[in-house]
């Protein structure tokens, strides 16, 4: 399954910026070991159910650590039996588009 997932605490350090939040929860998903990719929006992470839950639940619970309420939008494809979706659904696209 792929994952993607965006975690947003209410409130950072005094300039307003909840980075360091968002990097302790990165942190969390690249210490995995999972397969994972970081854009400006969301982390996506390809793994079974168990261990991507697990994951997710870790990255929430750091950034409650440091913030009294903690903001999660999650999105999963659920596709028993297929991994390496991460990168190959991209592929998939980038291949039709270099096609015309």
């Amino acid at each position: 399954m792929i994952v993607a997932f965006s975690i947003s605490p209410t409130s950072g350090d005094e300039t307003g910026s909840v980075s360091e939040a968002v990097a302790a929860a990165v942190r969390v998903v690249k210490e995995s070991g999972l397969p994972y990719e970081l854009n400006s929006m969301f982390t996506n992470v390809e793994g079974e159910w168990d261990e991507v839950m697990a994951v997710v639940k870790r990255a929430v619970d750091v950034v409650a650590e440091v913030s009294p309420r903690v903001g999660l939008v999650l999105k999963a494809d659920i596709r028993p039996g297929w991994d390496g979706q991460l990168t190959a659904k991209v592929e998939r696209v980038e291949r039709l588009l270099e096609q015309g």
